[in-house]
């Protein structure tokens, strides 16, 4: 029999494949499904700083013009008044989940600032859930702000909620940093115990009947697991900290890409608002006569086998990968070009 388990901020999970914040968690009986489907633990949908602040004109604005340039959000955000998305539904939700289900329960908050946000991080704690997840969402739109600027910015959020709950804290971040692996480091320095790698920013359109800027989604294709799968592989084994692999997680192979890479979970939920919860249980299925099949023990002897430190090709991640992609490239004797 192959182990599945898996540890994750300290946590032991029955196998790696956990269902990431997404609409599908904005209800119990959601929460339930998903357990009941096999999800080793589950994060909840993100309460966002507008919506704790109440009086903030941007939660007006994204209410009006659609949530969607947060990434996980599938439609415009409904009416607060006539659907449970407030701070205190939200809190009251993960101690209904609490008492009806036997997995993890991972509190999420997305937002950019201190200060209030992370007194709600407490109350997250106190509601009872195993470990929040920050969704640390931000666009630099000020030309007199610095990158360090930025980043500082990024890591005083971390310090200030670390401070103020003890249960584990990961931090979901995109990779748009000029040194991803010096941030990762000091995340880790800050006090995170997990980096959920990568958050994805949707990008808005243009109506040109309109003449409106328009939110635009789209949901993920294994395609995008690529950059997460690139710098879990970097990190692995070179900072002391874990790893959720999310983004692009459809199947058992980019699962076991991922596991390979050196991620302690896979998340997904793309995948499941397309093809519905039961697609857990029979990835995790897939997994376990994978592993069979080739003679593993455990998901443990897997982890972090086709990381950067552990491959034969070490350069594959670097340069050495961008030059042989564009040196692959030729054309056919009618012009055309061929891989």
């Amino acid at each position: 029999m192959v182990d599945l388990t898996t540890t994750y901020m300290g946590m032991t999970l029955k196998h790696p494949i956990i269902p990431s914040a997404s609409p599908l968690s904005r209800t119990l009986e959601g929460i339930k499904s998903m357990e009941d489907a096999g999800a080793a633990a589950v994060v909840m949908y993100s309460l966002f700083e507008e919506q704790i602040e109440g009086e903030s004109h941007l939660l007006d604005h994204y209410l009006n013009y659609g949530s969607e340039s947060f990434a996980e959000a599938l439609d415009y955000f409904p009416d607060m008044d006539s659907y449970n998305v407030g701070p205190d539904s939200y809190l009251n939700l993960i101690r209904c989940a609490k008492e009806a289900t036997d997995i993890p329960i991972i509190g999420s908050l997305n937002g950019v600032s201190t200060g209030g946000w992370t007194e709600y991080a407490r109350n997250i704690q106190e509601a009872g859930a195993d470990a929040l997840e920050l969704n640390i969402y931000y666009i630099p739109t000020d030309p007199s702000m610095s990158g360090s600027d930025v980043e500082q910015m990024y890591l005083d959020v971390v310090r200030e909620v670390k401070q103020s709950v003890s249960i584990p804290v990961a931090v979901k971040v995109g990779p748009f940093f000029s040194s991803f692996a010096y941030m990762a480091t000091r995340f880790q320095q800050t006090g995170a115990d997990a980096l959920v790698i990568f958050n994805r920013f949707y990008q808005p359109d243009f109506d040109l009947e309109r003449l409106e800027v328009t939110p635009n989604l789209a949901l993920s294709t294994n395609a995008a697991l690529r950059l997460p799968l690139r710098w879990i592989a970097i990190l692995y084994g070179r900072v002391p900290i874990d790893m959720a692999l999310t983004s692009g997680i459809h199947s058992v192979d980019d699962v076991l890409k991922g596991l390979m890479a050196g991620a302690n979970v896979t998340m997904m939920a793309s995948e499941l608002l397309g093809n519905g919860v039961g697609r857990i249980g029979q990835v995790v299925e897939n997994l376990g006569l994978w592993l069979e099949e080739r003679e593993y023990e455990s998901v443990k002897q897997m982890q972090g086998s086709m990381s950067q430190q552990h491959v034969a090709e070490p350069d594959a991640f670097e340069r050495a990968n961008y030059m042989r992609v564009l040196q692959s490239w030729r054309q056919d004797p009618t012009g055309a070009l061929i891989l």
